[in-house]
């Protein structure tokens, strides 16, 4: 078989190669699942407190790295060096977080029917766990799965997408000290690397595109495998007449447009109940007050999008709203420089199943649409295959509280942006945004683990 090679650019500088690989082979996989197996086998017989040693010291190494990593991320994603930062330290967190879960309970202890025997319900680990994950979030995604899946005793084998493939080759190199050789290993790719891996592994999480999860899904079904797949979104913000405006439009305008809107929790739609005209000045001010440019600087919020063809889709559907009668209320061009730049973009004036409604673009474009009333809002807010994130901007609790229950969506903010995740709470949506279990916090135990019921009986 040929060995497909693949480089990961700059996107602020697609001259620049980051790095160039071999992708891996579907035969190269099976002996790095032997390697990842046996590696395993020695780690789950490792005393918890060790386990937990390993964790914290890998948290170490990304400390004593955070400059080179928080670099590598601006260079290869083109993610604005504050959010790089940010990640970089989000890392940390999860790693230390997960150290701390190694150490909690196991398992539980029943009544036996017999009053004599010792009934126990534990929790042990399925063994390899397969990771592929997106470019947007090349290091804390990785480790908001890896680290659960190691904390519990698994091994990983993670296929980054080849946009984020430095950055993970990075973390296994960093790793190398505080685990055990074989036991999280990076297997560079595309689609025929995934795929071999889902054929190895005993649990699979992923992350990224619908149609490629909803094959991930079919995979792992087809073995009879525990999957969980993120999917994406398209997010809505609601903002009612008694919203603090000036501050729903900064916070919308950074959900939107913040690392050119390549989040899968972005504001994409932004829906205004009673008349648009204060906030739509409001939302297009804040908007146009974002730096973009250099994603090294300190004072830039939007860099560019990650390739040509994610460039050509913002555009593209900007095209489409104009076509059909749609409104052009800022941006939507290219910017002429180095680098897959696109301008922030507010669109209005379609209907609400026009494609741009109803489809994710991935990129720094929102469309603004106006209701008459917060049911309306609502039902326009849930109009759509996804349900991942939405956000309610209002002064009146009761009416946010009711649409917290009403809305479509696995994160529901309140006067907060759509984007953003708390590492140390359950996370996932609705709808065709998840399948499977959530994941991060106290629900990653579940996940990466299976229940296995012991009774010990006495001798005599």
């Amino acid at each position: 078989m040929s060995v497909t090679r693949l480089t990961s650019t700059s996107p602020q500088d697609p001259t620049d190669v980051v790095v160039e690989f071999a992708a891996v082979t579907p035969a190269q996989v099976a002996p790095r699942v032997d390697a990842a197996r046996a590696a395993q086998r020695a780690w789950v017989a490792t005393p918890a407190p060790a386990r937990a040693r390993a964790l914290h010291d890998m948290a170490s190494q990304v400390e004593a790295h955070a400059d080179d990593l928080t670099a590598l991320m601006v260079r290869e994603v083109g993610k604005p060096v504050t959010e790089a930062r940010g990640e970089t330290a989000r890392s940390v967190a999860i790693l230390r977080y997960y150290a701390q879960q190694v150490l909690d309970p196991d398992g539980e202890t029943l009544p036996s029917s017999d009053g004599r025997s010792l009934l126990m319900a534990r929790r042990v680990p399925h063994g390899l766990a397969g990771l592929i994950t997106p470019w947007n979030f090349p290091a804390a995604i990785p480790l908001w799965k890896a680290a659960p899946a190691l904390a519990y005793g698994n091994a990983v084998l993670l296929k980054p997408a080849p946009p984020g493939t430095a950055v993970a080759q990075l973390l296994e190199e960093i790793f190398q000290d505080a685990l055990p050789a074989g036991l999280f290993q990076v297997l560079p790719g595309a689609a025929e690397t995934a795929q071999a891996i889902i054929e190895h592994a005993d649990v699979v999480s992923f992350t990224g595109s619908v149609a490629a999860g909803r094959s991930v899904v079919l995979a792992t079904a087809r073995r009879g495998i525990p999957a969980q797949c993120e999917m994406g979104g398209h997010n809505a913000s609601i903002v009612l007449p008694d919203a603090d405006i000036d501050r729903a439009a900064a916070t919308i305008a950074d959900a939107a447009m913040g690392y050119a809107g390549q989040k899968c929790t972005a504001t994409s739609r932004v829906i205004v109940v009673g008349d648009r005209r204060a906030f739509e000045e409001a939302l297009v001010s804040a908007v146009e007050a974002l730096t973009v440019g250099d994603p090294a600087r300190d004072d830039v919020r939007v860099g560019p999008v990650i390739a040509e063809s994610a460039r050509e889709a913002v555009l593209g559907a900007v095209d489409a709203v104009r076509r059909s009668g749609g409104s052009v209320l800022s941006g939507g061009s290219r910017l002429d420089r180095a680098g897959h730049f696109v301008s922030p973009t507010i669109v209005s004036g379609i209907a609400p199943d026009h494609p741009v409604a109803q489809t994710e673009v991935f990129g720094p474009l929102c469309a603004m649409f106006e209701v008459p009333d917060v049911d309306a809002a609502v039902a326009l807010a849930n109009g759509t295959p996804y349900g991942l994130a939405a956000a309610v901007f209002t002064r009146d609790l009761d009416v946010a509280l009711r649409a917290a229950d009403t809305l479509d969506a696995g994160l529901v903010r309140v006067n907060a942006a759509t984007s953003g995740v708390d590492f140390y709470a359950p996370f996932g949506g609705e709808k065709a945004s998840s399948y499977g279990p959530r994941e991060q916090g106290k629900a990653a135990r579940d996940f990466y683990t299976r229940s296995r019921t012991i009774t010990v009986s006495p001798c005599g």
